[in-house]
């Protein structure tokens, strides 16, 4: 990770001295993460109509538009500067094409876009990550457990485990993304751990 933030460094003091080939690699090398991170938010309902790649495309030649401009005043780091620009245009996809469904769902309860697809994600990535709440979690019946108790959590405990889990920002990142310390994020990404583990104890006691 150091050694891609000093590459990342590079070319945008190489980027700022006018190097166009260095502006064009500074964009690419962006394109997998940021397809990551729209795939996992996109509406499956939009598949049909945009393909992930093209959401990326739009946001790379909006990202280009903008880059004299951030490289004058750089407010955040490249990835979740460009982060943002993906998340205001998926906001814009899903309001034009009217992608929200009328009856409350998991993901408006939560204010969150997330796909059905993307909440198995964030399960079985839960389920398999070494954590203390999930040690025990090994088989079918219990993703759908941690679905379930993912389900009962707190927007802000789903948002940082989205973007650890899901979008696989580091805590630097994710502090960057949510404007609070870089302690803070691993503060929270514990007590989110905790939390969901008390929701699946909680589920155990119940008869």
């Amino acid at each position: 990770m150091a050694e891609e933030q000093a590459d990342t460094d590079e070319l945008l003091r190489r980027s700022g001295q006018g190097d166009g080939q260095a502006r064009q690699e500074l964009l690419a090398r962006q394109r997998p993460r940021l397809r990551q991170m729209i795939a996992v938010r996109l509406d499956r309902r939009l598949l049909a109509r945009l393909d992930p790649s093209d959401v990326v495309q739009e946001v790379l030649m909006e990202a280009h538009q903008r880059l004299d401009d951030y490289l004058r005043r750089q407010p955040l780091p490249f990835f979740p500067w460009l982060r943002q620009i993906a998340s205001q245009r998926l906001i814009k996809l899903h309001e034009h094409h009217h992608a929200r469904k009328r009856q409350v769902t998991r993901e408006q309860r939560h204010g969150f876009d997330l796909p059905d697809e993307s909440w198995a994600a964030l399960a079985e990535r839960l389920v398999h990550s070494g954590t203390s709440p999930s040690k025990h979690l090994l088989r079918q019946e219990q993703r759908r457990r941690v679905r379930q108790a993912l389900d009962r959590l707190g927007e802000r405990d789903l948002e940082v485990l989205v973007l650890r889990y899901l979008e696989g920002l580091s805590p630097g990142e994710i502090a960057e993304v949510l404007a609070i310390s870089e302690g803070a994020v691993k503060t929270r990404h514990t007590r989110a751990l905790i939390r969901l583990q008390a929701l699946l104890a909680d589920e155990d006691e119940q008869p």
